[in-house]
């Protein structure tokens, strides 16, 4: 199982590199519902991946099982609704644990922890954080339990009729590449049509692409134009990488400089390697899932080194 992972490609394209450093001929998938109405434009991507793609078009689909299936449609709409309040609820319970979180790191940054209790104080901090995160994983899941059983994909002649061609096209194509956009379209996309990434077939992806890839999807972005913006788990990815946290644009979104924050961050996904995704990023995964030494992984002290640390 092969994964190329890569950094964004607004500035620096290194996605025809990737796919010719594969030595694999023949056509390529392409996954790119994260562009949302803008998915059919897709020539210049054509044109980078060497001519050879195939969109799978997993956007459009999506918006004609919804204008043909009212029932599909309106536990959709009924879903987006729920999520809504959840989150809502979610991100006031995340807001208030990580304020606890980041003071008490602060306090050990300025005081130092001569016996040891701040150390102690700031590792309950971190674990209430989980706790919020797994409360909300679990009510979520309910959702989803809900959805389904109101209209099951499964039983939608539309959903059937698209998911058979997705699979057809995966079928005949050597190598898949995921691309950003909104990594909530492409999640839920790649859901409603039953994606599944065969583990010989290769796969290149980057931003919400590579996102979409973990066993956690987590939003962040410490600059966000309505203000500060706490990271935030958004669902549950496709499981291709359980034990990383990718993290794009992670030089234009973190506040890297602030160890405390970050610190916090990695603390918080410790069971997984957090792995910053910036311009240039070129990161091969084979089979032993062992990240590469150029990896740039944040540590549990807040700090950014190369290579697999803790």
């Amino acid at each position: 199982m092969t994964t190329i992972l890569l950094g964004p490609q607004r500035f620096t394209v290194t996605a025809r590199a990737a796919l010719r450093s594969l030595g694999v001929e023949g056509a390529v998938a392409t996954v790119n519902a994260g562009w949302e109405e803008r998915e059919g434009e897709d020539r210049e991507l054509d044109s980078v991946l060497d001519g050879r793609t195939l969109n799978l078009r997993l956007h459009a689909r999506m918006a004609d099982v919804l204008a043909k299936d009212p029932d599909v449609a309106a536990a959709a709409y009924a879903f987006g609704e729920q999520r809504d309040t959840l989150v809502a609820l979610y991100e006031l319970r995340l807001r208030h644990a990580l304020a606890a979180a980041y003071s008490v790191q602060h306090r050990i940054a300025r005081h130092g922890d001569p016996t040891g209790a701040a150390a102690a104080a700031l590792e309950e901090s971190v674990r209430t954080v989980r706790t919020v995160d797994r409360w909300y994983l679990a009510e979520l899941a309910e959702l989803h339990r809900r959805r389904e059983e109101q209209a099951p994909p499964s039983q939608s002649e539309v959903v059937a009729w698209h998911r058979g061609e997705v699979a057809a096209d995966l079928a005949s194509c050597r190598v898949v590449v995921l691309t950003g956009g909104n990594v909530a379209t492409l999640l839920t996309a790649l859901r409603l049509f039953d994606v599944r990434l065969p583990e010989h077939v290769p796969v290149i992806a980057w931003s919400a692409g590579a996102m979409v890839l973990t066993g956690k999807v987590v939003l962040f972005h410490d600059y966000a134009p309505q203000g500060d913006s706490d990271a935030s788990v958004w669902d549950r990815g496709l499981g291709r990488l359980p034990d990383l946290l990718l993290l794009p644009h992670a030089t234009r979104r973190l506040r890297l400089d602030d160890k405390a924050r970050m610190s916090v961050l990695a603390r918080r996904f410790r069971k997984r390697q957090a792995v910053l995704l910036d311009d240039g990023a070129r990161l091969r995964i084979d089979a032993d899932g062992q990240l590469p030494q150029e990896a740039r992984v944040v540590t549990l002290a807040g700090t950014v080194r190369k290579g697999q640390h803790r």
